[in-house]
């Protein structure tokens, strides 16, 4: 039988490795800010969600994004908005101040989901009304959504909202919160057998 040596088709292996390293060109020191123009904002509301929109054209629901959909009060004016972002790119797929006329609808078929007209929507310009629906991951979740965007809706229309509403929204979140700690105390325990 003959050797791979003795084939003069056969890959030749090199006896040594060389390691190569190259010097930047130019360092990069300097940093940027990136500005989202949600410095002003405080987060009242985030959870992971799937965002779809309506097509009339095509007459079906197309996909806008996946991650976190989040409820913001801006600091001074006190106004909330809904501010949806992708997960990888960032791009925002929804933006909009949640109006007191939007109404919150159950989607056919589904109790993880909520249907809402938007008349301007900013995450495409020209600003455009839209049929948006939101799925979340359990009807837990949709339900945790559906009140706060409620309260987010009385806010903004300058009604208050109750103290012990906002007790229990509070005591909700901690729940919620001490229920994730466990669900990742649970999972490193279950990595390390």
């Amino acid at each position: 039988m003959a050797d791979a040596s003795d084939n003069p088709l056969a890959p030749k292996q090199q006896e040594d490795e060389t390691d190569v390293h190259f010097e930047p060109v130019i360092k990069l020191t300097e940093q940027v800010e990136i500005k989202t123009l949600e410095e002003d904002e405080d987060v009242i509301f985030k959870m992971r969600a799937k965002l779809f929109r309506f097509d009339n054209s095509a007459n079906e629901w197309k996909e806008r994004g996946t991650g976190d959909v989040r409820l913001l009060q801006h600091k001074e004016t006190k106004k909330v908005r809904l501010v949806m972002r992708r997960d990888k790119t960032l791009k925002v797929c929804a933006n909009h101040i949640i109006a007191s006329g939007m109404h919150l609808q159950p989607n056919v078929g589904s109790d993880r989901s909520w249907v809402w007209k938007v008349t301007a929507d900013y995450a495409e310009n020209p600003p455009t009304a839209e049929t948006l629906a939101i799925r979340f991951a359990n009807s837990e979740n949709a339900l945790e959504f559906k009140k706060h965007f409620e309260r987010a809706q009385k806010a903004n229309a300058g009604e208050p909202v109750p103290d012990n509403e906002e007790k229990e929204a509070n005591r909700e979140e901690n729940v919620e919160e001490k229920r994730h700690e466990e669900e990742k105390e649970t999972a490193t325990a279950a990595e390390k057998e």
